[in-house]
């Protein structure tokens, strides 16, 4: 019998404890590690060597999308598999485009994550199939050529960064989790190309984007 070595990424504990005890159920399955942040991850990838990732997208210090990015750049062609909260257009595409093998949302039966994992192992990729629904619309709208542009409720996020708020005074605004907000605003700073949430602001004005 084949053993598919995974290494679990999450930044809850909880969550990682649950991935690896219901994942310890297959036979097949080996866990060679955890990690609970992206720098922690591209370390344990290098010293394990494992066959699947199961990665979180939001995560401290090194995000999801950021980790598959840097192994891009290092050549390294760990099949990934994402396994998040997070199931908004732009979220889904960077992954997809960043190399990401499959996708699936926290919630997910376990006979899916199982499958999953079985399926980006033997060479294959898999999609939820209301994430595939999503890409396709996505990727079909216009504006999709635009990887810059922010969504609806970025823009929200953008006026309250140019009128100086912080990331839990954005979140009463829009009554969202601090966590949320902080994701909003990075994405925000990718997308415009800025190193810091004033560097953002600049560049939006530049843009039109706000007054």
């Amino acid at each position: 019998m084949t053993t598919i070595r995974i290494l679990v990424i999450d930044d809850h504990p909880i969550v990682r404890d649950g991935l690896v005890a219901v994942l310890r159920t297959q036979p097949d399955f080996e866990i060679v590690g955890e990690a609970g942040d992206g720098r922690a991850a591209l370390r344990l990838i290098a010293s394990q060597q494992p066959d699947i990732l199961l990665l979180d997208l939001e995560m401290p210090d090194l995000d999801g999308v950021g980790v598959l990015r840097a192994l891009q750049q290092d050549g390294q062609m760990v099949p990934a598999i994402i396994f998040t909260a997070f199931d908004t257009d732009d979220r889904i595409v960077e992954a997809v485009r960043a190399g990401a093998r499959g996708y699936l949302l926290k919630g997910a039966p376990r006979d899916e994550l199982f499958h999953a994992i079985r399926v980006v192992y033997g060479g294959g990729s898999l999609l939820q199939p209301v994430i595939a629904s999503r890409l396709m619309q996505r990727l079909n709208r216009p504006e999709a050529a635009l990887p810059e542009a922010l969504t609806e409720r970025e823009m929200e996020v953008l006026t309250f960064l140019a009128q100086g708020r912080t990331n839990r005074e954005i979140a009463e605004q829009l009554v969202i989790t601090e966590r949320t907000a902080k994701f909003h605003v990075s994405s925000i700073l990718g997308k415009l190309g800025a190193s810091n949430r004033t560097e953002a602001v600049i560049l939006a004005k530049e843009r039109g984007l706000v007054p």
